[in-house]
Parts: structure tokens; C-alpha cells; sequence
């Protein structure tokens, strides 16, 4: 087995570079009010018609993290929570100007996907994502957590 730095730290060091990249992207399309702790929402899955403990949940966060990110980002104008068919129960929803930071983020990604292909070569930089993507399924099973 290869000494350090062990593949957890090389994760973290480019999960950092993505972040930064995805920050600044989001930056530059208008969006200066948009901070890292933010991500915690805008992450994959993105918040369509959830519950906010669900959220909490899904992110690993307590629900008073949760909605105090919620509050900032519902104050900014990126998500609102509202109640569906009558109900007491508020859903969080993506308003236009969060689908606006999506797309940003989404361009970022497509463009480090590119630019990564070509620094490593296309059929390694997939066989890097069919790793990862593997390895996240596996991760994500109740078993595993």
C-alpha cells in the first residue's frame, strides 16, 4: 500500500480545487452573494420539492444548519419554501436565480470534465468517473454509512 498522501487527502485536495472553481464560476456569472457554506444546499441531490429534515438528512446536517442555510438562501433570493396543496408542511424549491446557479455550477463541471480529460487522457479520466461512481453507490448503501 502507497504511503501518504493517502487517497483520502488527494480526494479532499481536489474536491477543495472543484469547489474553488465552482465558487469563482459562480462569482463571475453575477451571483457575489453566493458563499462556500452554501454548497451544502447546492449539492447533489438539489433540493426540488423537499423537506427540509429530509434535506437535513440527505446532507448530514442538523435541521437548525439546514435552515439557517435555508434562511440565507431563501433572504438572497435562491430558494423558497413553501407549502404544497393545502398543506402545514413547507417544501424547499430552486427559484429562477437558484436554477441560474445551478447552470453555473453545471458549466464549471462540464468544463473541468473537459479540461481534466484532456490533462489525463479521455479513457482514464472516464475510467476515473465509472470508479467514483461505483464507489459512491457502494457508499451510499445504509450498510455502509
Amino acid at each position: 500500500m502507497p504511503g501518504p498522501p493517502f487517497f483520502g487527502a488527494l480526494l479532499r485536495i481536489v474536491w477543495q480545487h472543484v469547489r474553488e472553481r465552482m465558487l469563482q464560476a459562480i462569482h463571475e456569472a453575477g451571483f457575489a452573494d453566493f458563499q462556500e457554506p452554501h454548497f451544502a444546499v447546492f449539492s447533489f441531490p438539489l433540493p426540488d420539492g423537499t423537506r427540509p429534515s429530509e434535506l437535513a438528512r440527505q446532507k448530514r446536517m442538523s435541521r437548525q444548519a439546514v435552515n439557517y442555510l435555508l434562511s440565507q438562501l431563501e433572504d438572497l433570493g435562491y430558494v423558497e419554501r413553501r407549502a404544497v396543496d393545502g398543506s402545514d408542511r413547507r417544501l424547499v424549491y430552486l427559484t429562477p436565480r437558484g436554477h441560474e446557479v445551478v447552470a453555473a455550477i453545471f458549466g464549471c463541471l462540464r468544463q473541468l470534465h473537459e479540461q481534466w480529460s484532456k490533462e489525463v487522457g479521455k479513457e482514464r479520466f472516464d475510467d476515473f468517473v465509472d470508479v467514483l461512481k461505483q464507489l459512491s453507490t457502494k457508499a451510499q448503501e445504509p450498510a455502509n454509512r
